[in-house]
């Protein structure tokens, strides 16, 4: 591939960044994590380099993540990530800027928007360009968008949860709220350390979650065993949590998205309503792969809902497949910003 046609895809996600190449597929899979030197300001390492220091470092190494709630925090530092993560792509070949595509929350104000794009050009795009992030996850997803037909999707990331009703390649009704995974994560270090006085770092709640977590109640839950720094008397311990365990502790960031989701089907022209009846409801995102989250949101709200296959890559695949096709999206304005 010539590097002059270098397009370039990316996910810019509060939890993860994902990188999509043009003719080779995802590149980059790492976390939206940056390590900064004692000023603040000289990044150290970026992504899994940055994760490896969570919470093993010395006070003059920082790891801070740029990304809040699927938009830019810090933007000296976005930039920073970006450019160390798309000369990584590029490797020795830099000579020739890409263009980029950016997926962004649907619900981000036009300031935000800018922040990105500038974010993109700052760490050496040609050209960047913005797309609504349920577009993208349905793309990526498979979904035939284009179809005047309804097509619902619920993409639950790290700082945000977009639900979206899309037909003839545009966004019918969107509602995005600042809940994900990350939420869900801190209900879990709530919850351990409000009923077992146990402190938990950002690392270990990730790991208890993917062992055990789940949104139903099983009938033979699974168990982990957890340690961390007892709040009483400041000495290590350890305990076992169960599944159900878990699904008491993030209830209420589960009702959160349920409650999205119900609002927007609530909104959805009868015409559509009728197809999401009959396809259901898919779910993309990090947040998607929650042992029986599809159960949960069925049972509130009367809708299958089905995950997409490798949910936490659809968005950026979808944002790479959106690039590739560029010429014919860009007639339809409601994909690109």
């Amino acid at each position: 591939m010539s590097i002059l046609s270098k397009k370039i895809g990316i996910d810019l996600g509060t939890s993860t960044v994902l990188i999509y190449v043009k003719g080779e597929g995802i590149v980059v899979n790492e976390p939206s994590l940056v390590a900064l030197g004692r000023d603040g300001t000289r990044i150290l390492a970026v992504g899994q380099e940055a994760f490896e220091m969570v919470g093993r470092g010395p006070d003059s190494i920082q790891v801070v993540r740029p990304m809040r709630e699927g938009v830019i925090a810090d933007l000296v530092v976005t930039e920073g990530m970006l450019h160390h993560l798309i000369g990584k792509v590029q490797g020795r070949q830099r000579l020739f800027k890409p263009e980029i595509m950016i997926c962004v929350p649907s619900g981000v104000t036009s300031v935000e928007r800018r922040a990105v794009t500038e974010a993109a050009i700052s760490a050496g795009a040609r050209l960047a360009w913005l797309i609504d992030e349920p577009l993208a996850a349905a793309i990526g997803a498979g979904l035939p968008i284009a179809e005047a037909r309804g097509n619902a999707i619920c993409d639950i990331g790290g700082g945000t949860t977009e639900i979206a009703v899309i037909s003839l390649s545009g966004m019918v009704v969107a509602h995005s709220i600042r809940v994900g995974g990350n939420r869900i994560d801190d209900a879990i270090a709530g919850y351990l350390k409000r009923k077992h006085n146990l402190l938990v770092d950002e690392r270990t709640v990730e790991e208890v979650k993917v062992a055990v977590g789940s949104a139903v109640s099983m009938k033979q839950p699974l168990v982990t065993e957890v340690r961390g720094p007892d709040m009483v008397t400041g000495l290590p311990t350890s305990l076992q949590v169960t599944s159900n365990d878990i699904v008491e502790a993030i209830q209420e960031p589960l009702r959160l998205i349920v409650g999205a989701v119900r609002e927007v089907l609530e909104e959805t022209p009868p015409e559509l309503a009728a197809d999401i009846i009959d396809r259901g409801i898919v779910l993309t995102g990090g947040g998607a792969r929650l042992r029986g989250l599809d159960r949960y949101i069925s049972m509130h709200t009367g809708i299958r809902a089905v995950v997409a296959d490798e949910p936490q890559t659809s968005v950026v695949r979808g944002t790479g497949l959106a690039l590739e096709n560029f010429e014919v999206l860009k007639r339809n304005q409601s994909y690109l910003r």
